[in-house]
């Protein structure tokens, strides 16, 4: 004869099993589960500029015009495909960097219509690498870059590399490196790339990523021009060893391309920096 069961023991297995989705769940989403603050782990060669910033920094305002003159730029990756160029050159941009690189796995699609675009409108451009330190060498990745669209030529229209070093949006914030092995994989990208090119590389960071995974590191600053990353009114304190800032990503909500820069001068400084 079939017993019937009471509905008390099966509601208990679906409280159970409820419980433990619920803790899935929380697990998968909880920002704190994940290093870089990112509930999800974005998918190889998709980084950009800043892609940390605004979580890691915040953001503060945007900052007003000032008695010194500055002039406006932008940096784009694969993220904005195909640039309005001429609609960025009429609202007063001036300059460019386009993402060329990443690692050594990725290069840009959009890289030919972006950095050629940027130069056909009368921009000053150039081209940044995403380095990803835990994956090969400073000088494998700086060679790569310079393979791929990173290199330089005196044309009075194109700027020095840059290398994006920032929070890891793929695991550990320091690409589970030490401070003083952190300093050295720049070093060998930064040595290869001048050995390659003839040029010091830009230097584009954010002061909180700099201290905590460089240990504060100043011995770049007399050569390498440095970019800074704060989305802010100022710029705030610089990192070690750098006296003042040659450009800054002041923002990743701008107008028709999302992330806008400034430079640290008029437009003749700018085309300085693209001479040499």
């Amino acid at each position: 004869m079939p017993v019937h069961r009471s509905g008390t023991a099966r509601m208990r297995r679906l409280t159970a099993a409820g419980v433990l989705l619920a803790a899935f769940s929380f697990f998968l989403t909880d920002p704190s589960s994940a290093d870089t603050g990112a509930g999800t782990t974005p998918a190889r060669g998709s980084a950009y500029m800043g892609m940390g910033v605004a979580a890691h920094d915040g953001r503060s305002g945007t900052p007003t015009t000032g008695d010194a003159t500055q002039t406006e730029g932008v940096d784009v990756s694969a993220y904005q495909g195909n640039v309005a160029w001429s609609t960025l050159w009429s609202s007063g941009v001036r300059w460019a960097y386009t993402k060329a690189t990443e690692g050594t796995y990725y290069t840009n699609p959009y890289f030919t219509q972006q950095y050629n675009g940027s130069y056909n409108v009368g921009m000053i451009r150039g081209s940044y690498h995403f380095a990803t330190p835990d994956t090969t060498s400073g000088a494998t990745q700086a060679n790569y870059f310079v393979d791929h669209g990173g290199g330089w030529s005196k044309d009075g229209k194109t700027l020095p590399g840059a290398l994006d070093i920032e929070w890891n949006p793929y695991g550990a914030a320091c690409y589970g490196k030490s401070a003083s092995a952190m300093v050295s994989w720049i070093a060998d990208f930064l040595n290869t790339y001048k050995a390659r090119t003839g040029r010091d590389a830009v230097i584009y960071t954010a002061t909180s990523w700099w201290t905590q995974c460089t240990g504060d590191y100043g011995g770049f600053a007399g050569n390498n021009p440095l970019w800074i990353a704060r989305y802010a009114s100022t710029v705030g304190t610089l990192p070690a060893g750098w006296g003042y800032y040659t450009m800054w990503q002041y923002t990743s909500s701008g107008p028709t391309v999302g992330d806008h820069d400034r430079f640290n001068g008029a437009l003749d400084r700018v085309q300085a920096l693209a001479n040499g």
